[in-house]
């Protein structure tokens, strides 16, 4: 068979499938009398894949086989086609099933270990329900727990061929949003001038200067608060004289200046004058 007749055929089959169809799928549509080999059918994909240099569509080999898809260039427009919106996926989700893609076969217990909280158990049963995981064994261990692993579902919704076409993780790392990525760069030092850092340091001069104004106001105010507490103890306090007052003193007012009456009390300096007034001669004669 011609080469051009046999990639018509091959480009027609692809697109009438709804799965991806491998080389020995192909063959299958040729019988003995057509003398098609699998070289052929390889050789005929090969060049169908380069006629679609240059178009909306590419030839694409997955894990399950090759199919015709829409470029990654024209897709946003294309996805307008379709008013149902792809489905959003949690981080929980992604990380379990990347774990799984990067580790397997690996158990739901270490899972829960590297990420360190419990995986849900919707987050496995989605991931079983569309075919992307499968169990493909148990641990030997107590309990049996099982093992889960990827499917070729997986490689073709993610457009793999196989997982050695994963990412390292190398560039996942430099993938990641870098304002979501911490830098351990030291924080600037930040000054306090309230309280000094070291208290045997020296303080500087303007400080001293403040201490020292603050020292004094506080000794004029304790000065000026012990002066007035002994006014007035002085002031409640009786005078005391400072010779003996006792009865029997020589140097006793009482003796010294006894008061007879109550004007001689009111006015102690009558006695004085009286001594030293002349006797009016008319008043005498009367």
């Amino acid at each position: 068979m011609q080469i051009e007749q046999l990639k018509l055929i091959i480009e027609a089959a692809l697109l009438a499938s709804s799965q991806p169809m491998t080389i020995h799928q192909l063959g299958d549509l040729f019988g003995e009398a057509d003398e098609v080999s699998h070289a052929q059918i390889a050789k005929a994909l090969e060049t169908l894949a380069e006629d679609c240099n240059g178009r909306g569509i590419e030839l694409k080999e997955v894990a399950s086989g090759f199919r015709y898809q829409v470029r990654q260039d024209v897709h946003p427009w294309i996805s307008r086609m379709w008013t149902e919106k792809p489905s959003r996926y949690s981080r929980a989700l992604l990380e379990t099933l990347s774990l799984i893609a990067y580790r397997q076969p690996i158990t739901r217990p270490e899972i829960e270990q590297i990420r360190g909280v419990v995986v849900s158990s919707n987050i496995i049963k989605t991931l079983e329900e569309r075919e992307w995981i499968r169990v493909v064994g148990y641990r030997d261990v107590p309990g049996k727990p099982a093992l889960f692993g990827t499917t070729r579902m997986f490689l073709d919704y993610f457009n793999l061929k196989s997982l050695d076409q994963l990412p390292p993780l190398s560039e996942i790392r430099d993938m990641e949003d870098p304002q979501l990525r911490f830098e351990q760069e030291p924080l600037p030092a930040r000054i306090v001038r309230d309280l000094p850092i070291d208290p045997d340091e020296e303080a500087p001069a303007g400080s001293e200067h403040e201490a020292d104004s603050s020292e004094t106001d506080i000794e004029h105010h304790a000065s000026a608060n012990a002066a007035d507490a002994e006014t007035r103890v002085d002031a409640d306090a009786p005078a005391a004289s400072p010779e003996s007052d006792e009865p029997g003193s020589d140097t006793s007012p009482l003796i010294d200046n006894p008061i007879a009456t109550a004007d001689e009390a009111a006015n102690p300096a009558a006695d004085v004058e009286t001594d030293n007034a002349e006797q009016d001669p008319e008043e005498y004669r009367a």
